[in-house]
């Protein structure tokens, strides 16, 4: 059954270690917030922008044209091709991450002070900034099976990475505290390039082992057809790429300018990077557990889309929709139950803090918006209306900028939470009514 519904079966497989991933990282986040604190926490997240930024640049639109142009694999048996889309993809990304890298190592004092706004992450980019060119091997090479529809080595590379990277980290805190030394933000940076370069070593071997047994070794085969795979990699992947820096830009103002207008409502530094360390570090990881789900759907229905509009069968593609967003919203729906109910609880028993059950309990409305607005997102993307999905995303953020700014000044971190609340609310009603304008065409052309 597994072969004849791919789709189901590599689902099934990133789910169950994506909730592997995340119980595992919901441990780790317990003990980072003992060990680091509330503050300490704040701090590390600060980083995110950087990072997002940083993988949107280098490897997000190229993992993405792999995945769309090896698609047909599996019918065509063109492993050359597949080879050299692969490579061509790799070479590219790779280019972009050293550069990338040299640049946030080079300049991280200027990051630190004036765009992230806290002098402190100085020594966090620079360590940050060595795994930009790990992530973007393992990126592509993720990208390559998503796209045969092989979700074995991205789950098993996955499930690599947080054991190693927890793993390290906690061995280093042991460390620091038999020999009496103190426990520095920075183990948790550390543990991310141990599980980086883990990963990516393993996707090497496990790409490698795959064309070696193909008879078909890894290689260019051609310098004619590298240029014309160049082409259609970077005419794909620039606009991708484009969209999400300047989705990134806006996400990464606004993960910026939180911590700054809540001391506009009078709080302290200390006070705000705590609060912006419970928001960002607890509540809202828990809020996206579930998104294990609705994540590994997403990432397969791009060329599984891709794919069925391409050979216009157009039955098959409306089933595929329909099915997810009746699934993801149901998900959403018990979830905001759920985390409704228990917030509080889990809040205390999960982080020991009163604030994050707040933050569970407030944010459980977002669930079936959150949930759907990602796997929509998917579809457009394989549809081929990347720039649609765009305009919605960009709409939905300066919602959540006009609440960053105006309102948190004056209702504190609530006025964001509303923000959150109506932005996720229009972009899913703007993802739907595209959607349903699609399925109304393919319907009346079959």
């Amino acid at each position: 059954m597994f072969q004849k519904h791919p789709l189901l079966f590599g689902t099934f497989l990133l789910t169950l270690t994506g909730l592997m991933s995340r119980v595992i990282g919901f441990f780790y986040r317990i003990f980072l917030s003992k060990a680091i604190g509330e503050e300490g926490m704040g701090i590390y997240q600060l980083l995110a922008p950087v990072m997002v930024l940083s993988f949107s640049l280098c490897s997000a639109g190229i993992q993405t044209a792999i995945s769309k142009y090896v698609a047909g694999e599996p019918t065509t048996r063109d492993y050359k091709a597949s080879s050299r889309i692969l490579l061509t993809g790799f070479a590219l990304s790779s280019g972009l991450s050293i550069l990338c890298c040299l640049l946030i190592y080079q300049n991280a004092a200027f990051l630190a002070e004036k765009v992230l706004l806290e002098v402190r992450c100085e020594p966090l980019l620079r360590i940050f900034a060595l795994s930009i060119p790990f992530a973007s091997v393992h990126s592509c090479i993720n990208g390559y099976y998503y796209g045969i529809k092989n979700t074995v080595v991205p789950s098993a590379s996955q499930l690599l990475e947080q054991l190693l990277r927890v793993g390290s980290v906690y061995l280093i805190h042991g460390f620091c505290i038999r020999k009496g030394l103190p426990v520095q933000i920075s183990i948790s940076v550390i543990g991310l390039i141990i599980g980086e370069i883990a990963s990516s070593l393993m996707s090497i071997a496990a790409v490698f082992l795959r064309f070696y047994h193909l008879g078909v070794p890894l290689s260019f085969y051609g310098s004619r057809q590298v240029c014309g795979c160049a082409h259609k990699i970077v005419t794909l992947a620039v606009p991708l790429s484009a969209n999400r820096i300047v989705l990134n830009l806006l996400q990464s103002v606004e993960a910026v300018y939180i911590p700054n207008r809540l001391m506009l409502y009078g709080m302290t530094k200390e006070r705000v990077l705590s609060v912006y360390g419970v928001l960002t570090g607890m509540a809202l990881p828990l809020i996206l557990f579930p998104n294990a789900l609705t994540g590994s759907i997403s990432v397969l229905l791009l060329p599984y889309v891709s794919e069925s509009q391409e050979s216009h069968n157009d039955e098959r593609l409306r089933y595929a929709i329909r099915r997810s967003v009746t699934y993801s919203l149901l998900l959403g729906f018990a979830c905001t139950g759920f985390f409704f109910v228990s917030g509080r609880l889990l809040g205390k028993v999960l982080f020991d803090s009163a604030l994050a059950g707040t933050f569970i309990r407030s944010m459980s409305f977002i669930c079936p918006f959150l949930y759907l607005s990602t796997v929509l997102s998917s579809i457009l993307h394989g549809l081929g209306k990347a720039g649609s999905s765009f305009v919605y995303n960009t709409t939905s953020l300066l919602i959540r900028l006009c609440f960053v700014f105006l309102a948190i000044p004056h209702f504190g971190i609530s006025g964001y939470l509303w923000g959150l609340l109506l932005s996720e609310i229009v972009l899913c009603a703007l993802y739907l009514l595209s959607l349903s304008s699609y399925i109304k065409v393919s319907g009346s052309s079959s």
